[in-house]
């Protein structure tokens, strides 16, 4: 199957002024806590300039470390990779709905077209059922060739893709032994960037701070490699995913509507059934 590697429904760029990797290879993980990137948010500001700390990470700290992926994981992180997208279907299809005014008005007046013609309040009725079915068949349909591509590109080797490029790195959360979460970082030569991909967790496991260390751990990459900002964007419905994005200092920039996955064929039935809106958000982690 030929498919263009997908932009991810959660994606972070880093734009970097000066393009220059900390000494070492990226296997050397080095671990800076939220006060060492800010110490300006954390203590006076004549502060002393922030400390590394090992670079070992303690495994038994709360029970949950981020570490490098290996390659005996790949099923287990397509696997939440898999669940993390599948559940953006009745998502997308249901709670999108409350967020698409227009979408509500014409659904309205399809109700009242359809009282008006058919004097039947049960058809009326049924409608709804009809419109919401449709919905979640178009949300089915566009994620899944979604998934599809995506597993046939990057999800499908992620040592090869990730793991073996200069300034691509892949990390998993470890919790009592499971792998409960991930996130990968990809960079670009061309305009310095690094986009912030795959980034899910096991829904066994929420609610324990999982994602908020991911996201930590890609902008202590960024630190620690000289990026002047993180660019975050993402289609995620649920109000969590933004809030965990605030949470970590990003500001929201900008939405556009009407966003387009790749596959789509924007027919007319699959622009009235599924809409998407990409939210921006931007971290600026020093000046340019």
């Amino acid at each position: 199957m030929h498919c263009l590697s997908p932009k991810m429904v959660c994606e972070t760029k880093i734009v970097a002024e000066d393009h220059e990797s900390i000494p070492g290879s990226k296997k050397d993980t080095i671990i800076v806590s939220s006060s060492q990137m800010w110490p300006s948010l954390a203590g006076s500001p004549s502060s002393p300039p922030p400390t590394l700390s090992s670079p070992k990470e303690d495994p038994k700290r709360d029970n949950v470390y981020i570490r490098e992926f290996h390659p005996s994981e790949q099923e287990v992180v397509r696997r939440i990779f898999y669940e993390g997208i599948m559940e953006r279907i009745p998502n997308t299809a249901f709670r999108g709905l409350k967020q698409q005014p227009l979408t509500q008005l014409l659904y309205g007046l399809l109700a009242v077209i359809c009282f008006v013609v058919t004097k039947s309040f049960l058809l009326t009725c049924c409608l709804p059922i009809f419109l919401m079915g449709m919905r979640y068949y178009f949300s089915r349909k566009v994620i899944l060739h979604y998934l599809d591509c995506a597993l046939h590109t990057d999800m499908s080797d992620i040592e090869q893709y990730y793991m073996k490029p200069p300034g691509s790195c892949f990390w998993v959360a470890v919790l009592d032994g499971n792998v409960v979460g991930i996130v990968a970082a990809r960079g670009n030569e061309e305009d310095n960037t690094v986009e912030l991909r795959r980034m899910s967790v096991d829904s066994n496991y929420r609610g324990k701070g999982i994602a908020k260390a991911l996201g930590r751990k890609v902008l202590e990459f960024a630190m620690l490699n000289n990026y002047s900002s993180v660019v975050l964007g993402t289609t995620a419905v649920k109000m969590a995913a933004h809030k965990l994005y605030e949470s970590l200092g990003f500001k929201h920039v900008g939405v556009v509507e009407h966003y387009a996955l790749p596959g789509m064929t924007r027919s007319l039935l699959e622009r009235m059934f599924f809409q998407l809106r990409y939210h921006r958000y931007r971290l600026q982690l020093r000046e340019e």
